[in-house]
């Protein structure tokens, strides 16, 4: 199984994004800088930022592995407002993590330790502004108890002291401590100026440790909007300070509707939501959306990816693939696209493997062009553990499918949910589990004729349609079983006697009349015959060219045995697909007493050649 988890590995040839951002921060050589990653639900925003970071990692780490003491060019911080869920949490604990590496920065450096202190104690007068609610406090007794009384309990968890940031160290007289010396009693508190006052000291303490401090904040759009505002309010504290950057990854729509409801009742505009976040980014960055080479070269990666810990790949194919395929991509531009060729060259000769190449094929073409996935990357990974979960469960019930049939009805039941339920409702013990229209409808879209109905006659269709392996042929009770956690199977009773399916699959590859068959009719009776008939010749549709006498035996040795079944084997007879029925197997349909109203009728449709209407006309003129 694949987990849901952002990863520095590059599977989405987002590495050429990350290494510009990482050098567009190098190159602010110490100048304030805010960059936004936007992008959809599970667009990739997680791990295009982690491989920034590890970017900027990369030189201090190059450094350590050298043996040379690495300089703290940048220092990263990851804040995920997610896990502050509560909204007085997240407005503070920005500032909590930002005091914290600061105070662990200078732990050496006993020169700035005073400006340390002070750092801290204006971030905590601060979280005491922020969780109070109120915009000026009056410290006419050292701390006011009016509305931050209310909130004491609230506060003295968040405080920690410079020395020991793990520690809480505060009641009502460490809170009033925190303020000494910074603000005179009476003195009014100016929020504007504590915030100058905080940043310059901020400022000046990034100067003296020769550092660029780069926040990443992530899951900004998994928040509550209240929790997502409050974020965003601290950051506005720590913005456009030098020595400092943001990376925000957040969905631009979800912050334009966060912002309406803090606004809820002001009546603010469109433009004014999508102003306010844009005074807080510089640089606008949207992750690259998925084309199908991308999509193809993902699923790909994964599937290889699970392979390779399955043993059936090696470690090195693996790790070639990892260096082959986004330099491909790289150079897609120039027409080098991930075609069965360069798959097939990635993974040899093994047969197992290449059949998961053109399953990767396949399923990228639909995945992209479904608007249920849009080669979602997260989707993607959904739709993979899915069919996989599917595979684990079928061995302890005695199932047998390959992955892609499993993905194949799988991608149904994802992008056209309406026709996976109409096709499953046709699924039922009497007929086998298999569904005669869906194999009409897998010959037709191989030979670019007309769909028939429930099929919609679109590109998806189609696509899904010509996917191996075809179903329409198969007993799809195992594969609807395996996907009872997207409806209730219920496929009817099955009636068939053990001697009867015997007669079933013998009527299936019988070529010539012999007695064994006869022998078997006798030994199950009329009714029996009829549904072995029955189920033998839906079987045998999509192999059926129409031409060949051996192709109606069964409903002509079966009638010869009861010849109350003629009126069934006219039915089936009926349903020919007359543009292919040929003039050769006429004489011995004409010979068949219950065929010959139904070649009275087809003589006079136009569907049927002229050839074949002849060779009806001349069995007449014989009589």
């Amino acid at each position: 199984m694949w987990h849901d988890n952002e990863t520095a590995i590059d599977y989405l040839n987002f590495g050429v994004v990350a290494d510009a951002c990482a050098s567009m921060l190098t190159r602010a050589e110490g100048e304030p800088i805010s960059i936004g990653v936007s992008g959809g639900w599970g667009a990739g925003k997680s791990s295009l930022v982690k491989m920034i970071a590890a970017r900027l990692k990369a030189p201090a780490e190059a450094a350590v592995d050298a043996g040379d003491k690495p300089r703290n060019t940048f220092v990263v911080l990851t804040f995920n407002p997610w896990l502050y869920q509560d909204f007085e949490s997240a407005r503070s604990a920005l500032l909590q993590i930002v005091g914290d590496e600061i105070v662990r920065l200078a732990k050496e450096n006993q020169t700035i330790a005073d400006k340390v202190t002070e750092l801290w104690r204006r971030i905590n007068l601060l979280r005491i502004a922020q969780l109070s609610g109120e915009a000026a406090l009056t410290l006419t007794t050292g701390i006011p108890v009016g509305a931050l009384g209310k909130t004491l309990n609230a506060i003295a968890g968040f405080f920690s002291s410079p020395e020991n940031p793990g520690e809480v160290a505060v009641d009502a007289e460490g809170i009033a401590s925190a303020a000494n010396g910074l603000l005179k009693p009476s003195e009014p508190f100016s929020m504007p100026a504590h915030i100058q006052a905080f940043r310059d000291t901020l400022e000046e303490l990034l100067a003296e440790l020769e550092i660029t401090l780069v926040i990443f904040v992530d899951d900004l759009d998994r928040c509550l909007p209240q929790t997502a505002i409050s974020t965003l309010e601290s950051i506005r504290l720590l913005l456009f300070i030098r020595r400092s950057a943001f990376v925000v990854a957040a969905d631009n729509d979800f912050i334009k509707a966060a912002v309406k409801v803090h606004f809820d009742g002001a009546g603010i505009s469109s433009d004014v939501a999508t102003n306010y976040f844009d005074k807080l980014i510089q640089v606008p960055l949207h992750v690259p959306r998925l084309g199908l080479n991308e999509a193809k070269a993902y699923l790909v990666l994964l599937l290889l990816e699970r392979e390779a810990k399955a043993g059936t790949l090696t470690r090195g194919q693996f790790e070639s693939a990892l260096e082959l395929i986004p330099k491909r991509l790289r150079n897609s531009w120039k027409g080098e696209t991930i075609n069965q060729e360069f798959l097939y060259e990635l993974v040899g000769a093994n047969e197992a493997l290449r059949s998961l190449m053109n399953l990767a094929e396949g399923l990228a073409s639909l995945l992209h062009g479904s608007s249920a996935v849009n080669a979602n990357p997260r989707l993607m990974k959904r739709f993979l553990n899915t069919v996989y979960l599917r595979e684990a469960l079928s061995a302890p019930q005695g199932i047998k499918l390959d992955i892609a049939a499993l993905a194949k009805w799988h991608i149904l039941e994802r992008c056209d949910e309406a026709l996976a339920e109409a096709l499953a409702g046709q699924v039922h013990s009497d007929n086998d589990g298999r569904v005669q229209i869906l194999a009409e409808a897998e010959g037709a879209a191989a030979s670019q004729a007309g769909l028939p109905d429930p099929f919609k006659d679109n590109p998806f269709t189609r696509q899904w349609l010509q996917l191996p392996p075809a179903l329409g042929t198969e007993d799809l009770r195992p594969l609807l079983h395996l996907s009872r956690d997207s409806g209730t199977r219920d496929f009817g009773d099955d009636n068939m006697t053990p001697d009867s399916r015997k007669l079933r699959d013998a009527l299936k590859t019988a070529t010539s009349a012999h007695q064994s068959l006869t022998d078997l009719m006798s030994k199950v009776g009329p009714d029996q015959t009829e549904m072995a008939m029955t189920k033998a010749w839906q079987s045998c549709a999509t192999t059926r060219s129409w031409k060949r006498n051996n192709e109606i035996l069964m409903l002509i040795e079966c009638c010869k045995a009861f010849p109350e079944l003629g009126r069934k084997a006219a039915s089936l007879l009926d349903q020919a697909p007359l543009k292919q029925v040929g003039p050769g197997i006429i004489p011995t349909l004409g010979a068949q007493t219950w065929a010959r109203e139904v070649l009275e009728r087809w003589k006079d449709l136009n569907e049927l050649t002229k050839a074949t209407k002849n060779a009806i006309v001349n069995l007449e003129a014989k009589r």
